[in-house]
């Protein structure tokens, strides 16, 4: 079958040669260049999945922080955003599912600790936007373009668990996450230097999205500093080293308060969980706060006083605190979001939500009730008993330490930063989330496979 190499050979010369002729078919009808390669790039991304599903998931990677996005409409007040990685996931997956309808030995869901929780959860968005569209709060376009939108992260789940079956690939998808990383950083902080505030490429708007890129810094900055702690010595410690000061330099001129704390606690995390270095890491972090602030940018500074510039005042334990309108938004949304999830608290109101609500846990309470917002918590703690699992029960294993240490400090710094932006539902960041979540449910069976010297 396709696992013969001379039959993968000659299926990828037979989809060049399609490839090409269909290219001049398309040119020769006339049809504008933009949507012909569009066409002709999706048909070869799905040929890769087809025989090479290690390879797509490679270039998936590269796609999640490197791809152009579109507007395809707009709903519950905010454009609807499309990105090349959005339709990549999609070809991918459907690549995927012909290669096990023809290879049906492969399996089509690998058992794991967090399946049964998705499939909840999924099931659970899917009727009550069903409801909703019924009853006319929502749209069924609308709906549709999010369900995807919330579906495609676990699809990454189950295609990396179901293609992941061996130490060296998962240390290959690590390596390529923190390459993206590098080249994202590298962009960033040059145009940074232009623009000011940081953000990653392709991002629409003035300015970006640097709270995005902010919440995705929290996770790949806790994931290197597990890697640098528990990395072979010598060149490799010193490049994480390097990527992590970039990060962090990054992280600051994103001027994301909510990402500044959200790493504060991946930090603390980190500290507790990295029991082997624990004492260097307080002195590290004691060094750091001295340090910091005297190198740290103006715009910094400013950002932090900013935060008391009374734009609304609040009371809070007998004193009275003013703040700058966008600290203000986020508890308002908090204020909003509590107030109309008391109007439907069992199923909510569909998906979307139908207002602008800037944190993920009223979010789900609008858009699913108790009901979903009881599944969401089910997925949250699987995630964090199935990383747990790892940090305790492969103690002696150097990789599964970097990860599962590193993923878990990241992990309680985006459910803080969750409270001040829809972090589950942003794309930027969950791709990234659910590829590493994937290589740490199914790490305990790669064990067997043997683990080199190296961690990367």
């Amino acid at each position: 079958m396709l696992n013969n190499s001379k039959g993968q050979v000659a299926f990828t010369i037979v989809g060049i040669l399609l490839f090409v002729a269909t290219m001049l078919l398309l040119t020769m009808m006339g049809i504008p260049l933009n949507i012909s390669t569009a066409i002709l790039i999706g048909g070869l991304i799905f040929v890769i999945s087809f025989v090479n599903t290690d390879l797509a998931l490679i270039i998936l990677i590269f796609t999640m922080l490197l791809s152009p996005e579109f507007t395809a409409g707009e709903a519950a007040g905010r454009s609807i955003k499309i990105r090349a990685d959005d339709i990549f996931i999609i070809i991918i997956f459907l690549g995927w599912l012909a290669k096990m309808a023809i290879n049906k030995e492969l399996g089509l869901l690998r058992a794991t600790r967090l399946n049964s929780a998705i499939m909840s959860y999924i099931v659970i968005c899917v009727l009550v936007s069903a409801i909703a569209v019924i009853e006319g709060r929502v749209k069924l376009r609308s709906s549709i373009f999010y369900l995807l939108k919330y579906i495609e992260y676990f699809i990454i789940f189950f295609m990396v668990t179901n293609n992941l079956k061996t130490v060296v690939q998962a240390k290959k998808y690590i390596f390529y996450l923190l390459l993206t990383c590098f080249i994202v950083n590298i962009y960033a902080l040059v145009s940074g230097s232009i623009s000011g505030r940081v953000s990653a490429p392709f991002e629409s708007g003035a300015g970006g999205e640097p709270n995005t890129y902010a919440g995705y810094l929290i996770i790949m900055m806790s994931l290197t500093l597990g890697l640098i702690f528990n990395a072979s010595p010598g060149r490799k410690r010193l490049a994480l080293v390097c990527l992590l000061g970039m990060s962090a330099v990054a992280l600051l001129q994103t001027l994301s308060r909510s990402g500044w704390l959200g790493f504060f606690v991946a930090l603390a995390a980190f500290i507790y969980f990295n029991k082997k270095h624990r004492i260097i890491m307080i002195a590290v972090l004691l060094a750091s706060i001295v340090i910091i602030p005297l190198i740290a940018p103006k715009a910094v500074y400013q950002r932090v006083s900013d935060t008391f510039v009374t734009w609304k005042t609040y009371k809070v334990m007998g004193s009275r605190i003013g703040l700058d309108e966008s600290a203000s938004t986020r508890i308002e949304s908090w204020k909003v979001g509590f107030k109309r999830w008391a109007k439907r608290p069992i199923l909510g109101f569909g998906i979307p939500a139908g207002v602008t609500i800037d944190n993920q846990y009223t979010r789900v309470l609008n858009e699913t009730g108790l009901v979903g917002f009881t599944a969401f918590c089910l997925i949250l703690f699987a995630i964090f008993r199935s990383a747990y699992s790892v940090y305790t029960s492969m103690y002696d294993n150097d990789f599964a330490q970097a990860i599962s240490i590193g993923f878990l400090s990241g992990f309680m710094g985006l459910l803080l930063f969750s409270a001040a932006a829809a972090t589950f539902i942003i794309i930027r960041i969950m791709e990234p989330f659910w590829f590493i979540v994937a290589i740490i449910a199914v790490l305990p069976e790669l064990e067997t496979e043997g683990v080199g010297a190296d961690v990367i």
